[in-house]
């Protein structure tokens, strides 16, 4: 049975809450949350356990799930004993906001429509997502309780929990709706920390998942432990390894230039890279058409992710280094706005993110390729045109918003600070 079903949110979702003022008394001491952060808890997992908190609330719902939401999603728990987890998909508050935003859509579609529920009703390992689910407090105990040495311990902990035998399940019908990073900045974070986490759950659990089991795990009771299938074990690694994708990518460009400089044959290659890409397009087109009537007005968008996904290059591939060489990383949360219509607006927000110096190497690589589509029109590699384009757009798009928030949000103060102060009569 049941004993303690924890609905995991993040620390301004459902119950709204103040980051400043809240405390946890452990100990008969206050921790406050920054300093929770600092030693190891991330903000997805700050539980809400009563009696142990205090807090100032404020309405900041940038979670926000359905007044029936436990009730759609503890049942299955009490009724399968060996269910370690409960997830349901993403739904978005601020879709319409902006293009940025709008694309970011079609990626979360495709995780939660495609991957997760081919993941989870093929027998494979499905991960938690932080938010939007119900985990069994029995599990997360058996599988070692949440660690702080990955920047995804959402990941983390699901995967050691099925390693030692629980199993986890998707309800795609029940959504829960999150506000998406409108800021450029704070998308490139939100990624980059996902990116460095999944390094890092790659170094510590390869050797768990090959070998198919966690041995420091509980089994759920009453259930015989198994090993996982070499399926489940070979695509749980590939699922943790899919970020190294972006160093590959960023690769790739800086050696195409040497590459026509030296004559060497581009078809094969350019064949292969298109090939490749068409795959995360139909899962895309294939979770537009599932959930919404007008999918095709909503892959209009489509072009900007292929955009996005190229420029994220650079970022992200600093952030996987990072993950697999650093250690204690620090958690840089992503901050939220309450963005919910196009009126809405972020630049008076005090968690708007600092210019990034990243964004030179940014837009340096999207010279470089303007330089290698030159060269390839001179030497006649006009398949390689097409190729090189998506480099130009892609860093140039990624860079340039980031120096368009940035200047937005530096003009904004500057307003803000010439507005003259009217004393009281």
């Amino acid at each position: 049975a049941l004993t303690v079903a924890m609905f995991l949110v993040s620390l301004e979702s459902l119950i709204s809450i103040d980051i400043e003022s809240i405390s946890f008394k452990i100990a008969s001491s206050a921790l406050s949350i920054p300093r929770l952060i600092e030693i190891g808890f991330a903000p997805d997992a700050i539980f809400l356990m009563p009696p142990w908190t205090s807090a100032r609330r404020r309405t900041i719902p940038v979670v926000v799930p359905s007044p029936d939401f436990l009730k759609r999603t503890i049942p299955y728990l009490i009724a399968d004993g060996n269910l370690a987890f409960v997830q349901a998909r993403w739904g978005y508050l601020n879709v319409d906001y902006s293009a940025l935003t709008a694309a970011q859509t079609l990626a979360l579609d495709g995780h939660f429509v495609v991957e997760h529920l081919g993941r989870n009703r093929n027998g494979l390992l499905m991960n938690f997502n932080g938010t939007a689910g119900v985990w069994r407090r029995a599990a997360i105990g058996a599988a070692g309780g949440w660690q702080s040495d990955t920047l995804t311990e959402d990941v983390d902990l699901s995967l050691r929990s099925q390693l030692g035998g629980w199993q986890a399940l998707y309800l795609p019908e029940v959504e829960v709706r999150q506000e998406l990073p409108p800021q450029m900045a704070a998308f490139k974070r939100q990624q980059a920390r996902w990116a460095t986490g999944a390094a890092q759950c790659l170094v510590k659990l390869a050797k768990p998942l090959l070998r198919g089991r966690q041995e420091s795990s509980v089994s759920p009771p009453g259930a015989m432990p198994a090993r996982l299938t070499w399926p489940a074990r070979l695509e749980a690694v590939l699922h943790l390894s899919v970020w190294i994708a972006h160093p590959m990518s960023l690769a790739l460009l800086l050696l195409t230039l040497p590459v026509m400089l030296g004559h060497v044959p581009m078809v094969f290659n350019l064949t292969i890279f298109w090939l490749v890409a068409l795959g995360p397009m139909v899962a895309y087109a294939l979770s537009q058409r599932h959930l919404y009537p007008d999918w095709l007005q909503r892959m209009r968008y489509m072009p900007v992710l292929a955009l996005v996904g190229t420029g994220l290059a650079l970022s992200n591939t600093l952030a996987i280094v990072q993950g697999l060489l650093g250690r204690n990383l620090p958690f840089r949360r992503t901050p939220k706005f309450r963005i919910e219509g196009r009126a809405d607006r972020w630049l008076d927000n005090r968690y708007v993110l600092p210019f990034d110096w990243v964004v030179v190497g940014e837009l340096a690589l999207a010279l470089y390729a303007l330089a290698a589509v030159v060269v390839a029109l001179l030497m006649g590699k006009y398949l390689a045109v097409p190729f090189l384009l998506l480099y130009v757009g892609g860093y140039g798009y990624i860079g340039l918003h980031s120096v368009r928030d940035g200047w937005a949000h530096r003009r904004f103060r500057a307003r803000r600070r010439r507005v003259p102060v009217v004393a009281d009569s």
